[in-house]
């Protein structure tokens, strides 16, 4: 072997591209979740609980351990007494409480 042949060809594996001409294609295109998606899922499970909205809710306020509030106003709420769960959606805002 040739030691000029030999620069050649390491330079030439140093230059290898990853993609271009040759390379094999996608088999299938990628299709990124949304949040419309799983809200979906949501209600189609919310449906099978038997879920009935409550529309005389104007706000609702949680408490965390650490002192902080999670208020909405106006939220949508859906409840499953039989199987006691409570969905509650809407725009939230974080606040402090205030002792």
């Amino acid at each position: 072997m040739n030691a000029e042949k030999i620069k050649q060809l390491q330079a030439a594996a140093e230059a290898v591209r990853t993609g271009g001409k040759g390379t094999a294609r996608r088999k299938k295109k990628v299709v990124h979740k949304t949040a419309a998606t799983d809200d979906k899922k949501l209600q189609s499970t919310l449906k099978k609980m038997n879920a009935t909205n409550i529309s005389e809710i104007e706000e609702v306020n949680m408490v965390k351990d650490d002192g902080t509030v999670i208020h909405f106003n106006n939220p949508k709420v859906q409840a499953s007494v039989p199987a006691n769960t409570f969905s509650i959606s809407g725009t939230a805002e974080n606040k402090r409480k205030n002792y």
